[in-house]
């Protein structure tokens, strides 16, 4: 078992070394149709509601198969690559599950909204686990969803967190949200967005200085699949990150 020390020696490492690499895909027609802002909140869940649902995506157990596995077109012609250990592109997060062997946490899949339950049944009929985000699905956007895989990717994680009807973009979710005036404000279950790009869940702060908050995400290092990690403050600010509060959330 690992210390308590190496582990947070490790969940310091993981926000140091970390990067923006995931995107999340727009749901059909999504373009332009955003909540105006006032309009009644799609659904109501609590702070506690929505870490629950973050920690139930996180540490959910499953074992792929060779038939989960999946490098090359789908039957629409759509570029499709798990994240599994045989993905080792130049330049790309690395593949991280190998076959037969148990993993936990959803894999990241380009425009995904399975539930675990969802992707548990997909696995059972030899879906692909997982999709990488790659250049090519950022610019075709949803037409880069291929419907052979299962799993989540950012905007939907959090639209699962949030108990929102439908996956919502990165695009659309602002207008769910009041910006926070100050990072100092977030508390667990606000976002930290970046419009059209990623968006994570904020879970806590790590330190008095707040120099590094922990969060739960999907899509970026070390692995493609929903975690929880720390993350530099400062380094969130750098990219652009905007701090989110869904209007739909309660206290509790």
């Amino acid at each position: 078992m690992m210390s308590l020390a190496r582990s947070a020696l490790l969940f310091s490492f993981v926000s140091i070394t970390s990067m923006v690499v995931a995107g999340c895909a727009l749901p059909p027609g999504s373009q332009g149709r955003l909540l105006a802002p006032g309009a009644a909140s799609p659904s109501v869940v609590t702070r506690s509601e929505v870490m629950n649902t973050a920690m139930r995506y996180a540490s959910h157990p499953w074992t792929g198969t060779a038939a989960n596995v999946r490098h090359g077109y789908d039957a629409r012609g759509i570029r499709v690559d798990t994240p599994d250990i045989s993905y080792q592109e130049a330049g790309a997060v690395p593949g991280y599950w190998v076959p037969g062997q148990p993993s936990q946490g959803l894999p990241y899949q380009w425009g995904g909204f399975s539930s675990p339950e969802e992707f548990d049944a997909g696995l059972a009929a030899g879906l692909a686990a997982g999709d990488v985000y790659t250049g090519e699905k950022r610019a075709l956007l949803h037409d880069a969803v291929t419907q052979e895989a299962v799993g989540i990717d950012c905007s939907g994680f959090v639209s699962r967190c949030w108990g929102l009807p439908k996956s919502c973009s990165t695009r659309e979710l602002a207008s769910l949200c009041a910006e926070l005036n100050s990072w100092d404000d977030l508390k667990p279950g606000d976002a930290l967005n970046i419009y059209n790009a990623h968006v994570l869940i904020f879970s806590g702060w790590i330190g008095p200085d707040r120099k590094f908050l922990a969060a739960y995400e999907t899509g970026g290092p070390p692995d493609w699949k929903v975690m929880r990690h720390a993350i530099a403050t400062n380094f969130l600010k750098g990219k652009g990150y905007r701090p989110l509060r869904y209007r739909g959330i309660r206290e509790g």
